[in-house]
């Protein structure tokens, strides 16, 4: 099976399109022409598509600037290990990208879907701003008690 699937059932991830036109459903794009935000695509855009920097020869994720200490303190403890510093300061737990102020919870479903979606649009934008580095994009499918527990990271194979 491919790691992401196009053929995905987005009433089945979004249950409320069923709902639509007096339950005879409606279809994801007519949904997001009535429902979407452009707030929130361009907060989407910059979680799938986000900004990447070199730091000490590290691969990282932007968000603002790299804090020297906090990378410095990752790689002590890591035993001077870059992947294994990369693999910690790079990762996104899925749950953690939804708000806690709704009531409704992501399906494990849905946190799979994204995972799965996060890993490849993340894969693509590595590889097109570090050609010809090595890079691993991981995204576990294991099933966890707790859904906190998906997360996507990546780090270089050194």
């Amino acid at each position: 099976m491919p790691a992401f699937d196009n053929n995905v059932d987005f009433g089945n991830l979004i249950p409320e399109l069923k709902a639509w036109n007096n339950g005879e459903g409606i279809d994801i794009d007519q949904w997001i022409a009535c429902e979407g935000d452009h707030k929130h695509l361009i907060g989407c855009a910059r979680i799938l598509w986000p900004n990447f920097v070199e730091h000490d020869g590290c691969i990282l994720r932007e968000s603002g600037t790299v804090d020297d200490e906090n990378y410095r303190a990752f790689l002590a403890q890591a035993g001077g290990d870059k992947t294994r510093v990369e693999a910690v300061m790079n990762h996104q737990h899925i749950v953690d990208l939804f708000s806690r102020s709704h009531h409704e919870r992501p399906t494990r479903e849905v946190v799979l879907y994204l995972g799965r979606l996060m890993k490849e649009i993340w894969l693509v934008k590595l590889n097109h701003d570090f050609p010809g580095r090595k890079i691993t994009v991981n995204f576990s499918e294991d099933d966890p008690k707790d859904l906190l527990e998906y997360e996507v990271t990546f780090f270089q194979e050194r």
